[in-house]
């Protein structure tokens, strides 16, 4: 009788990190319905809350990133923390007797990654952007296995230990069937028979493109009720009160905002065109549903990787970019343009269905199994 198969996933600080991860534990449990799995993650950070909603437990370490720039004093305390963290986690591995620890980034993988590492546990590393994050390259050294989404990542990572598998998804998101998008149509309350528009900031919500759809909305053209395009919002939590009050006493029959979609696979089903950020779960996921998407970049994400990852599709004609600060004056003709040409949506939902990697989570287990040994 085979030894119950232990393992610790490490990461977080966003969803980008955790939801992968989550993925990943799920595909795990699904090849081994019987393996132990505990999580890691920072104290006060939302792993700590997404984790045991999914059903795994978690143990918090008081894990902070790094400030930019590098040779910042505050981060004296982030280092001396990080010792801290290696201490903890050495005692949790001591404690759990784990056969492999998995990193998916975010400075709360860090210390469990680097004491696995000491210990001789095996490390899988998986990294989702196409410009790897700080600690995935520091723990790259360590890792026995490293899967990627992106080509060219030897850039970062030594070839050997490369495996493309994409990033794992939410099992409902895949190309829509008609029953889907009639569904969809339902549940948003709008129309069949006109174009659909899905604007997502992230959960949290995104000021630029939260402006652009005001100053659309007040422009009273692109979504007014007489006209042929309809839209799907999501402005996120942190901007709920701000966008209830603007909305207020406007005529909304063309528009459905909320500050969270509960239904993800239902908004992608019937969206035309969707503008996103550009996390590195949320691309996979498109490519997947294979939508015609308008990226407007994070500036603000360390080592600007949200532009990287637009970039890495745009070069393959399979996605637009519009740049943050010239989103309020580009993005709103862009989208009127777009929806003029249904043969170059088409051509960008061709391209994006190429990179979709449907079954990462599964092919990333598998190579969790075979680092175990079990």
């Amino acid at each position: 009788m085979k030894e119950q198969l232990k393992v610790i996933i490490s990461g977080g600080g966003t969803g980008g990190h955790i939801f992968p991860a989550i993925s990943i534990a799920n595909a795990i449990k699904e090849a081994r319905p019987q393996a132990e799995i505990l999580f890691v993650g920072a104290l006060g950070k939302m792993e700590m809350e997404k984790v045991p909603a999914a059903g795994y437990p978690i143990k918090g370490i008081p894990a902070r990133g790094l400030k930019r720039p590098l040779y910042s004093p505050s981060n004296i305390s982030v280092a001396l923390d990080y010792l801290k963290c290696k201490r903890i986690a050495k005692k949790i591995i001591k404690e759990f007797k784990p056969h492999l620890v998995v990193g998916v980034g975010g400075y709360a993988s860090a210390a469990i990654v680097g004491a696995a590492a000491g210990m001789g546990i095996p490390v899988l590393l998986q990294e989702q952007n196409s410009f790897a994050g700080l600690v995935n390259r520091k723990n790259a050294k360590n890792a026995s296995k490293i899967c990627v989404a992106y080509d060219g990542m030897e850039r970062f990572f030594p070839a050997e230990r490369i495996l493309n598998t994409g990033n794992p998804i939410r099992k409902d998101i895949g190309k829509a069937t008609p029953q889907q998008k009639e569904e969809g149509y339902r549940y948003y309350n709008l129309s069949p028979q006109k174009k659909t528009i899905f604007v997502v900031g992230g959960s949290l919500g995104c000021r630029t493109l939260n402006e652009c759809m005001k100053k659309a909305i007040e422009g009273k053209k692109l979504f007014a009720p007489e006209s042929d395009v309809q839209v799907i919002w999501q402005h996120g939590k942190i901007y709920k009160e701000e966008i209830d009050a603007f909305m207020k006493g406007k005529k909304q029959e063309n528009i459905f905002f909320s500050d969270f979609i509960q239904r993800m696979d239902l908004a992608y089903a019937v969206a035309d065109v969707v503008v996103s950020r550009a996390g590195a779960g949320t691309i996979s996921e498109l490519c997947v549903a294979e939508k015609c998407t308008v990226f407007v970049p994070s500036p603000v994400v360390a080592e600007d990787h949200q532009t990287h990852n637009a970039m890495a599709l745009v070069n393959k004609n399979a996605a637009m970019i519009i740049k943050d600060a010239a989103a309020k004056e580009e993005l709103i003709p862009c989208l009127e343009n777009l929806l003029a040409q249904p043969q170059k949506i088409k051509e960008l939902e061709e391209n994006i269905a190429k990179l979709a990697k449907k079954d990462a989570a599964a092919t990333i287990a598998q190579e969790c199994l075979k680092l175990a040994k079990k």
